[in-house]
């Protein structure tokens, strides 16, 4: 099942139980979660979302993606719609 969020879109599959993230913001990447990675992502996110600086995400563990406190609380939102596919 294709996702399209606001920040994040990719590729849930049912079978595997896992979500392969295809873009981030504008970017292209390839990255698989499971659902425990998911959810440390997520925490992660909720303890910081009122950071007033934003987040700085790692792609490749090379290009940095900021994400302001606004794109914050849209990639929260991207994840629970992600999250509630995991069974």
């Amino acid at each position: 099942m294709f996702v399209e969020g606001k920040i994040i879109s990719g590729e849930f599959d049912q079978s595997l139980n896992e979500f392969s993230l295809q873009r981030v913001k504008s970017f292209e990447t390839q990255s698989i979660f499971k659902e425990c990675q998911m959810e440390a992502v997520y925490n992660y996110l909720i303890k910081h979302e009122r950071d007033s600086d934003g987040q700085i995400v790692t792609l490749y563990d090379q290009m940095l993606v900021r994400l302001t406190q606004s794109e914050i609380n849209e990639l929260i939102s991207d994840l629970e719609r992600v999250k509630s596919l995991y069974h």
